[in-house]
């Protein structure tokens, strides 16, 4: 099957003043080299901790910013070489849920007019048949027809988040980056709206780029987990070979953090030393080996390379078959 979305060696950089009055720059690497695939249907959970680089990439796939270098190919076609004139109508095609519902929704318009207007700005539908098909989407969202008149002030975060999932479903797309749409809310409401973006994407054949921190989340929702640090990939496997059998000593520590309610399952574990390096100043060799419980003189002189571990689970580490032993023991069912 041909992937819906390819991302090939995706860069990009920000420059960074510092200094007296600004003057020296720096070059600040947010994606560095990140390549990934997307098959229709498919959901692939984009995960890593703040300042990894993972919400810029969901920007620059959807052209909200503009990369340095790589290809996006959307259905074969690489949308990095489009004209923003061009990319309108692509629009419709690729959409995103974004992790503050609130601050993405007009507060001066209500919800009926929000949702509207897409479909007046595509031409999907006119006169009464727009409100029509809002109210077809507050449905499907889970909101009644009462909410069509109410400001987005009126909403608690839940509510608001399913407004923006019923924003990015009015343009039919196929394809919905959904950066972070869980984080903000309290964990019943987080298994309310992720039941709801798997019934919508079943509903609708959706293709999914997840983002998330909280590898306890992706695990619900993705058919595969790319994991990334300091602007790279550095794991990319199916969501049940990463969760049994990680090959990446971050991936591990990520996974040892995830909180086990009950005390008696939760046995010893290695939690990770110190916070993510600036990206300004990365460390020389690994990234990840300032941190990591198996690294050995290579490590910080000789960058490892994205490879196979087999049956197609990619890790970038050189001692990747030391991995695991100092993982939590996983409960069981």
């Amino acid at each position: 099957m041909e992937p819906l979305l390819e991302v090939r060696n995706l860069r990009k950089s920000f420059s960074v003043s510092s200094g007296p009055l600004g003057s020296k720059r720096h070059s600040l690497k947010a994606v560095d080299g990140v390549s990934f695939s997307l098959a229709p249907g498919e959901t692939l959970g984009l995960v890593g901790e703040s300042g990894s680089g993972k919400s810029t990439a969901g920007k620059l796939i959807l052209r909200l910013l503009d990369a340095d270098e790589g290809q996006v190919l959307f259905q074969g076609e690489d949308i990095l070489k489009r004209s923003r004139k061009e990319m309108r109508p692509l629009r419709r095609q690729m959409q995103m849920i974004f992790q503050d519902p609130y601050s993405s929704l007009n507060p001066r318009m209500r919800i009926g007019e929000i949702l509207g207007e897409p479909l007046k700005l595509h031409g999907l539908a006119k006169g009464n048949a727009v409100s029509d098909e809002v109210m077809r989407l507050l449905a499907t969202v889970g909101l009644a027809e009462e909410h069509y008149y109410r400001y987005p002030h009126e909403f608690s975060g839940g509510q608001r988040q399913r407004i923006g999932i019923a924003r990015a479903l009015a343009v039919r797309p196929s394809l919905i980056v959904a950066d972070e749409p869980v984080s903000a809310l309290d964990l019943s409401i987080q298994a309310q709206v992720i039941n709801l973006l798997q019934d919508v994407q079943k509903e609708f054949g959706l293709t999914y780029l997840f983002i998330a921190h909280d590898l306890s989340v992706i695990e619900h929702i993705s058919d595969r987990v790319a994991v990334m640090y300091l602007g790279r990939i550095v794991e990319l496997a199916s969501a049940e070979a990463l969760y049994k059998n990680p090959r990446h000593p971050y991936t591990e520590a990520l996974l040892n953090a995830v909180p086990i309610p009950d005390p008696a399952l939760r046995g010893e574990r290695y939690l990770m030393q110190g916070e993510i390096p600036s990206a300004l100043n990365p460390p020389s060799g690994c990234p990840f080996h300032p941190r990591c419980p198996y690294a050995q003189a290579l490590c910080s002189t000789t960058p490892p390379p994205l490879a196979d571990q087999g049956h197609g689970h990619l890790a970038s580490c050189h001692f990747s078959g030391d991995v695991g032993r100092h993982r939590r023991p996983v409960p069981g069912p």
